[in-house]
């Protein structure tokens, strides 16, 4: 059943991949895209939702199997939680697609689909049984409710960082040419780091450090990846293997402190790889296939996934996990660092319907506000899960 499982995530993912086909040949394919452009439904572009449709149905059927076999809902450690996150943008697209039919935002949403999976692939995927402090109906109503409201928000992304690129000016050189480039950088460097993972997983690279942990206890930290970044008083146990370039305090987990330093490193050199290939910033080299958008359509689109999206998110991020942690730990709030950036996320969503409804905040500012937003959900889950130690660390 467990085989099953990851064959039924394997094949959605290679489905995503033809959704992603599709709807870059109704884009980009002059001689089947029909004459209102990228936005209209042409039979491509109804391929491609098909195909991401499907995608869907087998990513739940690996879903519903990984249940049966672990007998909780896996959405209990990075590997499950951030593939499933991925699966709830999948059902985001399909809902805003089947109102809008906008064969573009299919374009930049099936690979965010298949970043997101691709990205949680490279954590730890055996099933686990549940720590005491998991063993609640809560898990599931507070963790699901949450990836889909995050899944909406990341339409919301896809739809403000296509109005960026189609409507920034390449020709010159400011800051927000500069931004729209950091923020392609940092998918790129998505893209680089599960690279450079795959690289060391296929050579089975492991080193061993001997540490003293949070509760001043000897404890062994096992690293997949050359160690950059070492343990804090950290003893190298594996022979054959570099040294740490530098020891990480006390406070920071520092096996994932690495993980982030190597995903930094990999995407600096993918980045410039694509620039001496392009000889033209990223955003430059994707704008001409943007250029019959309709940038007021999308920027209302890019609204209306974050309208519905935000009360989700503050159901399943908030509400219910304040219930939770009541329960769990007896107070609705600690000041944790993931209960922290939960609560910021809320705050920055909030002023941005309020700047929208209130002061007008639409086109480039209301997308700006979009990809930001996105960028605090994706720090929160990777950063601040992986690196600050904190209760939520088990995930």
């Amino acid at each position: 059943m467990a085989a099953l499982s990851s064959n039924l995530l394997m094949v959605a993912f290679f489905l995503y991949l033809a959704s992603t086909i599709f709807f870059a040949v109704s884009i980009t394919g002059k001689k089947w895209r029909d004459k209102q452009g990228e936005m209209s439904g042409n039979r491509w572009g109804t391929f491609g939702f098909i195909s991401a449709i499907v995608g869907f149905l087998f990513a739940m059927g690996y879903f519903i199997t990984r249940w049966i076999v672990a007998g909780h809902a896996p959405v209990s450690n990075m590997f499950e939680y951030t593939t499933f996150l991925g699966i709830m943008v999948g059902l985001a697209f399909i809902i805003i697609y089947a109102i809008y039919r906008s064969n573009i935002l299919g374009l930049f949403s099936m690979p965010t689909v298949m970043l997101i999976i691709a990205y949680a692939s490279i954590f730890p995927s055996e099933v686990a049984p549940l720590i005491p402090a998991l063993q609640s109906i809560w898990l599931k109503i507070h963790v699901i409710t949450t990836a889909l409201g995050q899944g909406i928000l990341a339409i919301g992304f896809a739809a403000g960082l296509i109005y960026l690129l189609r409507t920034i000016d390449y020709s010159k050189k400011d800051k927000k040419t500069r931004s729209l480039e950091f923020i392609l950088y940092s998918i790129i460097a998505t893209v680089g780091f599960i690279l450079v993972g795959y690289l060391f997983n296929a050579l089975n690279y492991e080193a061993s450090f001997s540490y003293v942990n949070e509760k001043d206890q000897p404890a062994e930290m096992v690293y997949n990846l050359p160690p950059l970044l070492g343990p804090n008083e950290g003893q190298l146990l594996t022979e054959d293997r570099m040294s740490p370039w530098l020891e990480m305090p006390a406070w920071l987990r520092s096996d994932d402190a690495n993980t982030v330093v190597w995903a930094l490193l990999a995407g600096i050199v993918l980045y410039w790889l694509l620039r001496l290939i392009f000889r033209k910033p990223i955003g430059a080299q994707i704008q001409p296939i943007l250029k019959g958008v309709n940038a007021d359509r999308v920027d209302e689109l890019s609204y209306r996934a974050i309208a519905i999206g935000f009360p989700i998110f503050t159901l399943g991020g908030l509400i219910f996990a304040m219930i939770w942690a009541q329960i769990a730990w007896t107070r609705f709030w600690g000041w944790d660092p993931k209960e922290v950036w939960a609560l910021i996320t809320f705050l920055f969503y909030a002023a941005y319907l309020h700047l929208r409804l209130s002061k007008g905040w639409h086109g480039e500012r209301s997308a700006w506000l979009c990809v930001i937003g996105f960028a605090i959900i994706m720090f929160n889950l990777v950063f601040v899960n992986l690196v600050i130690a904190g209760l939520h660390s088990y995930a």
